[in-house]
C-alpha cells in the first residue's frame, strides 16, 4: 500500500492507494508543531478504522509546503512504516512534465503534483484551480509544459481578514448561499461577495490566462473549497477533489 501525503498550510490530506486505486483518505488540520510520534499516534487510530497497519505500508510519498512538517512526516515514515519516503521537489523526481518557468526550483510541490495529475488524467492544455489557503492557477500546455500561473489569497484567508479587520462584520458560514446576489442584510452581503465574487474572479482570471495559451484549455478545480465555489463559476468544467492525491500516486509509480 502507498501512503500519499499532501501537507498544505491549513490542511493535510492523506490517502492510501493499493495498485493505483484510492482506498481511503483523510483531511486533517495542519499543525506545524506536530512531531513524528504525534503523527503516529493519530494515524494508528485512523489506520485501525480501515483495518490497516503500519506494516501494510510499502511506500510513502510526501508533497509539503510546510518545511517543519515535511521533516516530521519523513521521520514518521522512516520510523513507523520503515519506508524511505519520496519527496516532491520538481528536481530529483521524474514528473513527465517540463517546468518551463523562470525558476523551476521555486515552484511549490503541490503545484507540481497538480500539474502532473491534470496532464495525465485529462490530457492536453489545461488550467488547474486549487482552492486552498491560497488559490493557485496552474497552466499546463498541450506538450506537458508547466508554464506558471497566478496566486491569490484563498477564501478562508479573505473571510478571516474581513472579520478580524472590521469592527462590525461577523464571521459567517458560507456553505449556505444567499437567496440572491443583492444581499439584503450584512450576512447575505458577505456571502454574496465571497461566493459570487470568487466565482466571477475564477471566470475572469481563467479567461485572461486562457487568452495567453496557444490552445483552448480545460478548467479543472480541486482543493477543499472547489465544490463550494464551482456552482458560481461558468468556467470550471471538472471538479476533482482528489487531484493532488492522484498526482502523488502517479509520481510514486514513475519513480519507484
Amino acid at each position: 500500500m502507498l501512503l500519499a501525503i499532501d501537507v498544505g498550510n491549513s490542511q493535510t490530506v492523506c490517502g492510501i492507494f493499493k495498485k493505483g486505486r484510492l482506498l481511503c483518505h483523510w483531511r486533517l488540520k495542519t499543525d506545524r508543531q506536530k512531531t513524528a510520534d504525534e503523527l503516529a499516534a493519530r494515524f494508528l487510530t485512523l489506520f485501525s478504522m480501515q483495518n490497516i497497519t503500519f506494516q501494510d505500508i510499502s511506500g510513502v510519498i510526501i508533497a509539503s509546503v510546510v518545511p517543519t512538517q515535511q521533516h516530521a512526516w519523513q521521520d514518521f515514515a522512516a520510523r513507523y512504516t520503515e519506508c524511505e519516503p519520496l519527496l516532491v521537489d520538481g528536481r530529483s523526481l521524474e514528473t513527465g512534465i517540463t517546468l518551463a518557468t523562470d525558476n523551476p526550483a521555486e515552484v511549490g510541490a503541490d503545484r507540481i503534483v497538480n500539474a502532473v495529475a491534470a496532464f495525465d488524467q485529462y490530457g492536453g492544455c489545461c488550467i488547474v484551480v486549487d482552492f486552498g489557503t491560497a488559490i493557485t492557477f496552474d497552466c499546463i500546455s498541450a506538450r506537458g509544459e508547466y508554464l506558471g500561473g497566478a496566486i491569490m489569497p484563498g477564501i478562508s484567508v479573505s473571510l478571516d481578514a474581513l472579520a478580524s479587520h472590521t469592527a462590525k462584520l461577523p464571521r459567517i458560514d458560507i456553505s449556505k448561499p444567499p437567496p440572491q446576489t443583492i444581499g439584503a442584510n450584512t450576512v447575505d452581503a458577505i456571502k454574496s461577495g465571497l461566493l459570487f465574487g470568487y466565482g466571477a474572479m475564477v471566470d475572469g482570471l481563467t479567461a485572461k490566462l486562457a487568452a495567453e495559451l496557444p490552445d483552448v484549455p480545460q478548467i479543472i478545480a480541486t482543493g477543499g473549497m472547489a465544490e463550494l465555489i464551482a456552482p458560481y463559476s461558468k468556467a470550471i468544467q471538472v471538479v476533482d477533489p482528489m487531484l493532488t492525491l492522484k498526482g502523488l500516486s502517479l509520481l510514486y509509480e514513475k519513480n519507484r
